[in-house]
């Protein structure tokens, strides 16, 4: 396996974005291919979001699934984004121009270009849902200088995901990502349950009805916002486990209560459901 960072370069100015000097990384967890096994196979890529609540970024939620995809033979980047005093939309231009550098590099890295899935847990599951929904925009295309299909994301693994900024939003990750909740028509903007349409990736969801941080609600909102635009879609509703899980497991935890056997298998379903795009 090779590792390494990769600076993710992205003109804020040109997006009248507001931005605190933060240079964000692509953190990379390439499979190498030998003259003795894999030769010719290209494998899915997974570009990790951990979450955070836009004011740091999670290591529970980065290494530990990024290891374990590679495990499961899929290539794995940890986006190590901009968060407050940053704001919208710097996070999500960091995350389409890493969908563009993973394409870019597909060859090199053995990468399917049309398997390349971004991953999110809480606000990085905002972030990669975020997307999910916006990828056709011209603002990023403009941007970035890219072509909007080399922004897409095949699909999206979104885990206990931040969505709506309505009635049940987390408002922390919204006063971080915005700066200003009381403007409406900013918060709608980011309301993503409201801006899913026929053209958003295919999403595996899960989440505990037990969160006391993200109601699940946000992930009900979008998996039925998926259904009434045909987008597939597979949903897991956990009865027991708080927020910030990651794995669920050992590997993962800090506390105890980060340790929920019957959570576990999230992972592996996710995995099947990504093989099976």
């Amino acid at each position: 396996m090779v590792c390494q960072q990769i600076p993710v370069v992205v003109d804020y100015a040109k997006a009248g974005a507001v931005h605190n000097g933060f240079q964000p990384v692509l953190q990379a967890y390439v499979i190498e291919r030998g003259p003795e096994f894999n030769v010719l196979q290209k494998r899915p890529a997974v570009i990790l979001c951990p979450g955070g609540g836009y004011g740091f970024t999670s290591d529970r939620e980065a290494e530990p699934v990024a290891l374990r995809l590679v495990s499961a033979g899929i290539n794995a980047f940890v986006l190590r984004y901009s968060v407050a005093p940053a704001r919208y939309p710097c996070a999500l231009l960091e995350l389409a121009r890493a969908v563009e550098l993973v394409r870019q590099n597909a060859e090199k890295w053995h990468i399917d270009r049309n398997r390349v899935i971004v991953c999110g847990f809480s606000a990085g599951g905002h972030l990669a849902a975020n997307l999910g929904v916006a990828w056709e925009q011209p603002f990023l295309c403009e941007t970035l200088g890219a072509k909007s299909r080399d922004l897409r994301p095949n699909g999206m693994i979104l885990s206990y995901p931040v969505i709506t900024a309505g009635e049940y939003a987390h408002i922390g990750s919204f006063e971080n990502l915005l700066g200003d909740t009381k403007n409406e028509e900013l918060m709608a903007s980011v309301s993503l349950e409201k801006l899913v349409n026929r053209s958003t990736p295919p999403s595996f969801l899960w989440h505990t009805q037990a969160d006391p941080v993200v109601p699940l609600e946000n992930t009900v909102l979008f998996a039925m916002a998926l259904r009434n635009n045909k987008v597939p879609f597979e949903l897991h509703i956990y009865e027991r486990g708080g927020h910030g899980l990651s794995l669920a497991d050992e590997t993962s935890a800090v506390l105890p209560r980060h340790i929920v056997p019957d959570v576990t298998n999230w992972i592996e379903m996710a995995i099947k459901w990504l093989k099976r795009l």
